[in-house]
């Protein structure tokens, strides 16, 4: 999920906009989080499986 959509529960406030320190906290927090953090697990899934098939075909073309 992005923090772009966040809203805080403490100023009530979008958290990309980091009006007070927890907002400021989250933000930073989201932003140091890996490359597929903001990903839909589903994209995610669909990723695995495009690499299981990927390896797949190598390995039978190996064969």
């Amino acid at each position: 999920m992005t923090y772009d959509r966040l809203v805080c529960a403490n100023c009530a406030a979008p958290v990309s906009q980091g009006r007070c320190p927890v907002c400021r906290a989250n933000r930073e927090r989201l932003q140091q989080e890996g490359p597929f953090a903001g990903l839909n697990p589903m994209v995610l899934i669909a990723l695995m499986v495009a690499l299981l098939a990927a390896l797949a075909l190598v390995a039978h073309q190996a064969a």
